[in-house]
C-alpha cells in the first residue's frame, strides 16, 4: 500500500492534535502541489482536484511509518465506514508534483459542494491563515 500522504490544511498546523500525531508517525518527504482549487470552509480548508485548472494547491508530502496510520487520519477527516455519508472528505490517490518528480500519494479531497465558499486563490492554507491573522 502507498505510504505517501499529501497534507495541505490543518494537518500542517503545529498545534493541531492530529498534526502532532502525524508528525510523530511520519517523515517529511517533499513539498508538493497538484492542479486544483482550495476553499476556506471555516475551521479548515477543502481541496478539489481539477486536472484542467491552472491553479495549484500547495502542501507537504509525508511518508507514513505504517499504512495503518491512515485509519486514524480517516476518522479525523470524516471518511470511512463509521462516518456518515456523504463523507465530508474522500481519500484518493493522486499524482502530485514535487521539485524533482511526479509521485502518487494519498490525499483527502473535499466531498461537498463548493458553491458559495471562498476560494483561497494562492492555494496555500498556512500562508492564507497567516495573512488573515
Amino acid at each position: 500500500m502507498n505510504q505517501l500522504l499529501f497534507i495541505y490544511g490543518t494537518l500542517l498546523q503545529t498545534t493541531n492534535e492530529f498534526a502532532i500525531y502525524l508528525q510523530k508517525n511520519s517523515t517529511f518527504y517533499a513539498k508538493g502541489k497538484f492542479k486544483g482549487n482550495l476553499y476556506d470552509i471555516g475551521e479548515y480548508p477543502g481541496a478539489v482536484l481539477d486536472k484542467n485548472e491552472q491553479s495549484y494547491v500547495h502542501g507537504n508530502i509525508v511518508l507514513l511509518n505504517d499504512p495503518s496510520i491512515l485509519k486514524t487520519i480517516d476518522s479525523y477527516e470524516g471518511y470511512g465506514l463509521k462516518q456518515p455519508k456523504p463523507y465530508l472528505f474522500i481519500r484518493k490517490l493522486i499524482k502530485a508534483e514535487t521539485d524533482n518528480d511526479v509521485i502518487e500519494c494519498w490525499i483527502y479531497l473535499y466531498n461537498k459542494p463548493v458553491t458559495g465558499l471562498h476560494q483561497i486563490i494562492i492555494g496555500d492554507y498556512l500562508a492564507y491563515k497567516n495573512k488573515r491573522a
